[in-house]
């Protein structure tokens, strides 16, 4: 044996070694002493709390071996059972893995190439990350701060007499300009955004992008990846990397291949 490898079960490997859906948090019922149904030591999921006796107590004896109680769905089998069967529960909305989000390196921020407090910024709801640009539509958006550009320096020309005022003016105008279209061009997939940032962007140029928070918005984002490609492209990515550059691409590069 050279080397030992842990992973997580997938959300299919899950279920079929599931016996059944925990619903409610209970244990045991203090007045009767037994599991309470659909808690996390239910009989029905987990198997009967008594050598070969349903829950209800309609069949009892080992000459019921195999049955499944047509009133309460327990198994008539040996209590020992409940030592290995396995249940579930449905989590109300996707969650992160510690392993995956703080691990060293971050696995997650591995995969998005980010930081692991961007992800885990993300994840609780403190920032945003973008999701989808519309390139058209950011395109068309560059255009009229260029045209709104124009028609203002055409009416500082027309309107201001002074040409030291005016050049000042000028430069202003060109400033903010300049300004505006770095906010715009920034605007890219996967680009980590504080709550102040994400606001003030959708309000202005909210057509052109998509945005979310917390775990949900990760596992679309990993939804899309497609893993393949990204190994293509990190080897692109690595052949035009600077010196400076070059091993932290390699380390993903590494990963990908390794762990994909």
């Amino acid at each position: 044996m050279q080397a030992i490898r842990l992973k997580l079960a997938s959300p299919d490997e899950v279920l079929s070694w599931s016996h059944g859906e925990v619903t409610k948090p209970e244990t045991i019922n203090y007045r009767t002493q037994r599991p309470e149904k659909d808690g996390l030591f239910c009989e029905k999921i987990f198997g009967p709390s008594k050598d070969y006796q349903c829950y209800c107590g309609k069949y009892k004896g080992i000459r019921y071996k195999g049955l499944i109680c047509d009133r309460c769905g327990v198994e008539i089998t040996k209590s020992s059972v409940r030592r290995e069967r396995m249940g579930h529960i449905k989590l109300a909305a996707p969650v992160a893995h510690i392993w995956f989000l703080r691990g060293v390196p971050s696995r997650i921020g591995m995969v998005l190439n980010l930081s692991r407090e961007e992800v885990e910024r993300v994840i609780y709801f403190i920032s945003y990350i973008v999701t989808k640009v519309d390139e058209e539509r950011k395109k068309k958006i560059l255009e009229e701060i260029e045209k709104e550009y124009r028609e203002k320096v055409n009416m500082r020309k027309a309107t201001m007499k002074d040409k030291a005022e005016l050049k000042r003016a000028l430069e202003r105008l060109k400033e903010e300009k300049e300004r505006v279209k770095k906010e715009v061009l920034e605007i890219k997939p996967l680009k980590v955004l504080s709550e102040i940032e994400y606001r003030n962007l959708s309000l202005k140029y909210g057509e052109c992008f998509e945005a979310g928070t917390g775990a949900e918005t990760i596992k679309k984002i990993f939804e899309k990846i497609n893993l393949k490609e990204e190994i293509k492209k990190l080897e692109k990515e690595y052949e035009k990397a600077s010196p400076q550059t070059k091993k932290a691409v390699l380390r993903r590069l590494r990963f990908f291949k390794v762990d994909g």
